[in-house]
């Protein structure tokens, strides 16, 4: 603003014409506020309002695991979980499922068949609002997962791929148990339905998609909290195959358990319910 000579004014003249001067100095910069808001709507609606809904989420699609596989995670979930929380099995095949679980249809993508459903749950047009965790059908739970919702509240958290139990300075992901809150980390599913045959022929899976995607601004679960059964728990055990040409183990054995493992993870074979093992047996129901 100008500058006023003063000499010719009264002091109520002066006083009039500053309080006057002042609201129109805060009206331009109220202005300026809005206008860097305006301009950055990305930054305003990057992520959804964090809700204080927590769903455990699944997926099932095609016939590698049966009802059975949605039913059992649903049953250790509630047993090893005492916070609230909803349980959505995400599926075009409902039959058998537990009437408890809720169920919600896999987008219409050609071409996408299992685990590259998952880049899917990051969508911003995701139908749930709140904490998403997000746990594979071929998992043993059998102690409290609470602290998976309340581990880095409102951050993306997932497993480091458990070739971490060769390499310490692994660094890759494994999606086999994940949590973001809704919406959030869009940009894994846009950039990924632009065109997914190209993701699908590079990568071996969605979690290197996913690694490729998030550069930054993610968190490791604790190791101990879920670990691999076969490499980490059982140690690499001696493997043979059945008559079926499925893999076990060649004779069954007691996993080492870590005080604060919660969840075994079955990558490959054998699944929870081939496996030979005693401690299997007595966890997977």
């Amino acid at each position: 603003m100008p500058k006023i000579d003063k000499s010719n004014l009264t002091k109520a003249q002066w006083h009039a014409i500053r309080d006057e001067r002042r609201k129109l100095k805060e009206l331009e910069e109220n202005k300026k506020t809005q206008i860097v808001i305006d301009e950055q709507p990305s930054i305003r609606n990057r992520v959804r309002p964090i809700s204080d809904k927590r769903y455990v989420v699944c997926l099932k699609h095609g016939e590698k695991y049966d009802a059975s596989y949605v039913n059992t995670l649903y049953s250790m979930v509630k047993r090893n979980c005492s916070l609230s929380f909803e349980f959505v099995c995400f599926t075009e095949n409902t039959n058998g499922l537990d009437s408890n679980i809720k169920t919600m249809p896999l987008p219409q993508i050609p071409a996408i068949k299992g685990w590259w459903y998952k880049p899917y749950f990051f969508s911003g047009d995701f139908p749930l609002d709140g904490t998403i965790l997000y746990i594979d059908l071929d998992v043993i739970i059998f102690r409290n997962i609470d602290k998976l919702f309340e581990f880095c509240p409102g951050e993306f958290c997932i497993l480091k791929d458990f070739n971490r139990s060769l390499r310490p300075d692994w660094q890759k992901f494994n999606s086999s148990v994940f949590r973001l809150e809704a919406g959030s980390k869009r940009f894994v599913f846009d950039n990924f339905v632009k065109n997914p045959l190209t993701p699908i022929k590079r990568f071996h899976g969605d979690q290197d998609w996913i690694y490729d995607q998030i550069k930054k601004d993610y968190n490791y679960w604790p190791q101990e909290w879920i670990q691999s059964y076969k490499w980490e728990m059982r140690k690499r055990p001696t493997m043979v195959r059945d008559k079926n040409g499925k893999r076990n183990f060649s004779a069954p054995g007691n996993p080492i358990v870590l005080d604060d493992t919660a969840i075994a993870v079955f990558h490959g074979e054998p699944n929870p319910h081939d496996c030979i093992d005693p401690w299997c047996k007595e966890h997977w129901k």
